[in-house]
C-alpha cells in the first residue's frame, strides 16, 4: 500500500508540476489570442447572463445557468488553493492567480460555445451537452468521450464530493461538537433532494446560494 502512495504521491508530482502550469497558462494564452480578447465582453456576457429572454431554448433560465457554473467552480479548491498558494509563495502569487484567471475567461467562453453548439435534444425535451458531446460530435472521438465521462464520474467522487462533505464535518465537529456522522447523512439527504430533483432543480438551488455566497464574502463597509 504504501508503495502504491508513493508511485501515485511521484506522478501526482509529475502532472501538477511545470507540464500541468504550461497546459493550462498556454491554453489560456492561446484561446485569448485565438479569440481576439473575448475578455472584452465580459459586461455584456454578464448583462446576457442576468437579465431573462423568454424566447430563448434550454432547460434552465441564463441565470441559472451562470449560477450552476459559479457553483461548479468556486468552491474550497478556490478558497484553500489561493491561501496555500499565498502561504507559500508569498503575496507575488496572488497576481499570477488573477493572470491566470483573467485568461482563464477564454477556456471557460470555449468551453460554453463549444457545449451548446454540440449539445442534443432528446425525444422528451431535455438539452444534454458537455465535453463528451463536443469530442463526439466535435472531433469524431467517442473512445475518448466514454473515457472522459467515465474518469468524471470516478473523479466526482473524491473531488466533488468527499472533500467538502469532510470539510463542512470538521468544521462543523470543531466548532459545534456535532458528530461527522449526523453531518454526513444531512448533506447525502440535502445534496440527493436537489440531484433527484434533475437540473432545473440544481439550477434554482444555485441561483439561490450562490448569490448568498457572494453577499458574504463581500466585506461590510468599513470593516477590514
Amino acid at each position: 500500500m504504501e508503495r502504491l502512495n508513493d508511485i501515485l504521491t511521484e506522478v501526482s508530482g509529475l502532472l501538477w508540476g511545470w507540464p500541468m502550469i504550461i497546459l493550462l497558462l498556454g491554453t489560456h494564452v492561446y484561446l485569448t489570442i485565438i479569440l481576439r480578447f473575448p475578455q472584452r465582453y465580459i459586461f455584456t456576457a454578464i448583462k446576457l447572463s442576468v437579465r431573462k429572454d423568454p424566447g430563448a431554448t434550454g432547460d434552465v433560465s441564463q441565470f441559472g445557468s451562470l449560477a450552476t457554473a459559479l457553483a461548479a467552480t468556486i468552491g474550497t479548491g478556490n478558497i484553500i488553493g489561493v491561501a496555500t498558494a499565498v502561504a507559500l509563495g508569498g503575496p507575488g502569487a496572488v497576481l499570477w492567480c488573477w493572470l491566470t484567471g483573467v485568461f482563464g475567461i477564454s477556456t471557460k467562453y470555449a468551453e460554453g460555445l463549444l457545449a451548446i453548439k454540440y449539445r442534443v435534444k432528446t425525444k422528451k425535451g431535455r438539452m444534454l451537452g458537455g465535453p463528451m458531446y463536443a469530442l463526439e460530435r466535435g472531433l469524431g472521438w467517442k473512445w475518448l468521450a466514454v473515457l472522459f465521462a467515465v474518469f468524471t464520474a470516478l473523479a466526482s467522487f473524491g473531488i466533488g464530493n468527499t472533500v467538502q462533505a469532510n470539510a463542512i464535518a470538521t468544521v462543523t465537529n470543531e466548532t459545534y461538537n456535532v458528530s461527522p456522522y449526523l453531518t454526513g447523512i444531512v448533506i447525502c439527504l440535502l445534496a440527493g433532494a436537489v440531484v433527484l430533483g434533475g437540473v432545473k432543480s440544481i439550477a434554482r438551488v444555485c441561483g439561490l446560494l450562490v448569490p448568498t455566497f457572494f453577499a458574504s464574502t463581500v466585506p461590510t463597509c468599513g470593516q477590514p
